[in-house]
């Protein structure tokens, strides 16, 4: 049986535990998380723990990221739980910072995120990226990783934290994993907790919005606005109808695509079902 990991609170005790490891010549990897892990999440602790001598798991509910009205109150903190998901899978050691740990009540330091966080996500939730960035640094100053892996079905944001990795010369390789779906196509997400039988149903149009996306374009179709018109159809006729955006962007700059050149566009939908606001994508 493995050993369970090591839970650690205090940020310089976390920082030494992993240079110590890497002194002695030991790999590491970072998966940041906010808990409440599901499948999603395990499936980039296991990809971490196969490839690299040691693993840490961040969980850390980031303040900086939720704006007014958000859900950060009720967002599930489930820390026990979590910790006994990744005692079976070899996690080194879980960060479990308290808030103030991390934000001292004078914290008045951001990192301003680089431009592709301006469309999409950094329209519909301003300063959002801003908190993303900010607390991803910190994380990477906290836990000096040689490799840090996140999920593709935050699209966006694994491509700003790719963007300020590259742009401020922090030296740690961003790997980003397939998402992960259940059987019916549903895209693992904590909020996913939120839905309803009935809404968690009507959920399942985004997926089916996307799949339609790669369909259409696999059959011939390069002009974005009859798959764009196909998507929100489907949506429509799910009944949702407080939709943030349905878009087909480049992978790279996240700008709009009027014709999908050389398979390097991705789909991206941003959909409220009930109260719950789901996220989701796919590359075409």
């Amino acid at each position: 049986m493995p050993t369970p990991p090591q839970i650690i609170s205090d940020p310089t005790a976390m920082r030494d535990m992993v240079r110590r490891s890497q002194r002695s010549g030991m790999t590491v990897g970072v998966v940041p998380t906010m808990g409440a892990l599901h499948e999603g999440h395990l499936s980039l602790v296991r990809a971490s723990t196969r490839a690299y001598d040691e693993t840490v798991v961040t969980v850390f509910v980031n303040p900086t990221q939720f704006g007014p009205g958000e859900d950060f109150d009720r967002y599930p903190r489930t820390l026990n739980s979590d910790v006994g998901k990744l005692a079976p899978l070899g996690v080194n050691y879980v960060f479990a910072p308290a808030s103030d740990a991390i934000y001292a009540a004078d914290h008045s330091t951001y990192v301003e995120p680089p431009s592709v966080a301006l469309p999409l996500e950094g329209e519909c939730r301003p300063g959002h990226f801003r908190g993303v960035a900010t607390i991803v640094l910190k994380l990477f100053n906290i836990v000096p990783a040689d490799v840090a892996i996140f999920g593709q079905k935050d699209y966006q944001q694994s491509l700003v934290i790719r963007r300020m990795v590259a742009e401020l010369d922090i030296p740690v390789d961003v790997h980003v994993e397939p998402t992960v779906r259940e059987a019916d196509g549903l895209a693992l997400s904590s909020r996913n907790a939120y839905l309803s039988t009935n809404q968690r149903t009507q959920a399942l149009a985004i997926s089916r919005a996307l799949r339609q996306a790669t369909a259409m374009y696999a059959a011939g179709e390069k002009s974005a606005s009859p798959i764009l018109a196909a998507m929100r159809k489907i949506l429509a006729d799910a009944g949702i109808d407080e939709i943030d955006y349905v878009a087909i962007a480049d992978r790279e700059t996240l700008q709009p695509c009027e014709t999908i050149h050389d398979d390097q566009a991705v789909a991206l939908i941003a959909a409220h079902v009930g109260s719950t606001r789901l996220i989701d994508n796919m590359f075409l």
